[in-house]
């Protein structure tokens, strides 16, 4: 891998990490209406899901941001992508349908191609 590579993945994983993060921000400070959300799709233990969900977006944001597990978070993500997806916006007239499936095609590039070489997975030779 040459430089620009390094620097395009770096810049790729802090886009895809800020997306996460920022999300899971705004869960964090709206509790009450992602519950009320997740609680209209009917999914059981919409507390528990919420919990999940921003663990996940703000740990595995984190993760993905300083590059450390980042195949294993590129693999949840894509996971998480696709459920949320088919679960909070099914069918193609909603385009975040869409958007969650592109962002799952990029995490399983990460999940694929691993962090990079500016990453701490690329430090530790993984």
């Amino acid at each position: 891998m040459n430089a620009a590579n390094d620097y395009a993945t770096l810049v790729g994983r802090i886009f895809l990490s800020a997306l996460f993060i920022l999300a899971g921000i705004n869960k964090a400070m709206g509790a009450a209406g992602t519950i009320a959300f997740i609680e209209s799709k009917g999914l059981p233990l919409p507390q528990i899901v919420y919990a999940a969900t921003v663990a996940l977006e703000l740990g595995g944001g984190i993760l993905l941001l300083i590059g450390y597990q980042a195949r294993l978070v590129g693999l949840a993500f894509a996971i998480f992508c696709v459920l949320t997806a088919v679960i909070f916006h099914p069918g193609l007239e909603d385009p975040a349908f869409l958007k969650n499936f592109a962002i799952a095609g990029g995490m399983l590039y990460v999940f694929a191609c691993g962090a990079g070489r500016l990453s701490l997975d690329g430090r530790r030779g993984a």
